[in-house]
């Protein structure tokens, strides 16, 4: 950025949340009660806003952090938000909040209170968030300038079909038939059960690091992660999702979501880049990003590619007057 650039984006005389160095609590109503949910602000960029959609369920925008390193050198305004139930947010215990239409009707919520517009709103899912994303897309394509789909495919069918035929078949065999014995005595807290899953599975196609070396953003989301939003709906077994995601499936309504998309997939990922390129050739305006030897987290096992794809995607958008 040249320096009138610079001096803009870190110019925050004019924002409501200045005090608070960009950091907002929203409140958002639902059918069970009045919360807060928490947001921060990064960067002043009237042209393009990004706002951020973690994974889990359950788990929070912390390991997005890394986006600090790219996004505000290329003069975009973002948003972190953790989602009702996770760890910034408001965290009730009401199994009957952890629907779908719910959660979409809070992603709108926080849009007109940050005042996100149609002509500079850009919404990125990743993994949960990348359903979330579609399903606010195809209530809400209007408010919508720009769409981005990390690491997340349009199939839960699909996924788990991935999962049965070819990440399991890759695993050790031997450990594969230990976690399988685990998961049939629902033995989901049994250290023994998570040792297993970071050995033979998530440094493969989590991400693809060795596990003393996983950065700090990483592990606060995996220790902040909250078991009562993320059992219901993902369900919990780490080898393929059931709960209420179990059925759920948007490949075919893809075509109508008709604003520029991108789709970001891995090589190694948990999720199947060929259905992913696939979802990018079903929307209108869709293009795919493939990040080689990255995996599910691919902003960190493949941080260059992810980031330099992502920020191109952006800019152009942002140059678009539309």
């Amino acid at each position: 950025m040249r320096m009138n650039d610079i001096a803009q984006y870190l110019d925050n005389t004019a924002r409501a949340d200045r005090l608070s160095g960009g950091v907002r609590l929203i409140p958002i109503t639902t059918p069970h009660g009045a919360f807060n949910v928490w947001t921060k602000r990064v960067g002043n960029q009237p042209r393009l806003k990004l706002l951020l959609l973690h994974g889990g369920p359950g788990a929070t925008h912390e390991y997005f952090e890394a986006c600090d390193s790219y996004l505000p050198a290329a003069g975009i305004e973002y948003y972190y938000y953790d989602q009702l139930g996770s760890y910034y947010s408001d965290q009730p215990d009401i199994p009957e909040l952890w629907e779908i239409p719910r959660c979409v009707d809070e992603v709108e919520q926080v849009r007109v209170a940050l005042g996100l517009e149609p002509e500079n709103f850009v919404l990125l899912g990743h993994s949960w968030g990348g359903i979330l994303a579609i399903e606010y897309a195809l209530r809400h394509a209007r408010q919508l300038k720009g769409l981005v789909i990390s690491n997340m495919m349009s199939s839960i069918p699909a996924y788990n079909y991935y999962a049965e035929r070819v990440l399991m078949p890759g695993m050790d065999q031997a450990a594969l038939a230990q976690i399988k014995r685990l998961e049939a005595a629902q033995a989901y807290t049994d250290p023994q059960y998570m040792d297993l899953l970071m050995q033979h599975h998530y440094v493969y196609h989590v991400l693809r690091m060795d596990a003393k070396q996983w950065p700090d953003p990483v592990l606060r989301a995996f220790k902040h992660l909250n078991p009562k939003v993320y059992i219901p709906m993902q369900g919990p077994s780490e080898l393929g999702a059931s709960g209420k995601l179990l059925n759920w499936d948007r490949s075919a309504q893809l075509r109508t979501i008709d604003v520029p998309a991108l789709t970001i997939g891995a090589q190694y990922d948990t999720m199947d880049p060929v259905h992913m390129q696939a979802m990018a050739r079903s929307l209108p305006q869709g293009r795919y990003l493939d990040c080689p030897g990255g995996s599910h987290m691919a902003m960190y096992d493949a941080q260059e590619c992810y980031f330099s794809g992502l920020i191109d995607f952006l800019q152009e958008l942002a140059a678009d007057p539309r």
